[in-house]
């Protein structure tokens, strides 16, 4: 079943289901390269492992209580001297819990020399949270903003903070920004709303090779579908953080109601 919505599907977001979603995409941009940009270039997916935190969910306790207390009390005199007096905690809390992620971005190499020609980088919320992961992402993105590297980036988080640039961006929740490197520091940005398709966007190769398209739109679609993410999603239950506008609110919940009558009537 495909998603309820033309775009990106913000459900996607949620923890339990992104990295799944981010390595799926990765393999997706690489296969659709690879049947236009070969023989003399190849995409392949690169991944790496990171950490990230988990929410721990563990149902309450329930508290019982007897109908009668038989206590025995005992006097300090009767305690033994070598035994020293436990204070009890005062509350109990719990940490954070760091576990393995493997994600995946995308390179564009030159098949006779293997020479990097572009760097595809799918944001993840990793690279997008204040911390030692993105600032390590940052030093990387440097460097390839230094070097003879094109440079794409697909930002399709509402949440964390975008990629710095010079220019304010529009207000959108889905960005794509691409780094030529004949044309740096100027870059081209794609903006792309909640209720709109993703855009087709060109990844270019050496010169005077012409770009190859690259359609978003038609990458999320196949990998929802493939990725039964239509089964996967409650679609019942809010849309995870941020919070949307009240307009984005009632559109949301005019798209669902169409999806929800068709689940039910499949389920029946």
């Amino acid at each position: 079943m495909p998603s309820p919505f033309p775009g990106m599907d913000p459900y996607i977001e949620a923890s339990r289901i992104w990295s799944d979603f981010h390595a799926d995409l990765a393999t997706e941009i690489r296969a659709s390269l690879n049947t236009q940009i070969q023989p003399h270039y190849y995409a392949t997916a690169v991944t790496y492992v990171t950490y990230d935190v988990i929410e721990v969910a563990q149902p309450k306790r329930r508290a019982i209580s007897p109908d009668v207390g038989v206590w025995q009390t005992q006097t300090r005199s009767e305690r033994p001297s070598s035994a020293a007096v436990i204070d009890p905690p005062q509350l109990r809390s719990q940490v954070p819990l760091e576990v393995p992620i493997r994600l995946a971005n995308v390179e564009v190499r030159e098949a006779e020399t293997d020479l990097l020609v572009t760097a595809i980088e799918i944001l993840s919320p990793v690279n997008k949270r204040s911390g030692p992961e993105r600032l390590k992402y940052l030093r990387k993105r440097q460097e390839l903003l230094r070097s003879d590297v094109h440079l794409m980036e697909i930002d399709l988080l509402r949440r964390g903070e975008r990629s710095p640039l010079e220019t304010p961006l529009p207000p959108a929740p889905y960005y794509i920004m691409l780094s030529r490197a004949e044309q740096r520091p100027d870059v081209d940005v794609w903006s792309s709303q909640l209720d709109e398709r993703l855009p087709i966007v060109p990844v270019p190769l050496i010169g005077p090779d012409p770009d190859v398209p690259l359609d978003l739109g038609a990458m999320v679609s196949a990998v929802y579908e493939r990725g039964a993410y239509a089964t996967r999603i409650d679609y019942r239950l809010p849309v995870p953080p941020p919070n949307l506008s009240p307009e984005q609110v009632a559109w949301v919940e005019q798209r669902l109601a169409v999806y929800r009558v068709a689940d039910e009537s499949t389920e029946s």
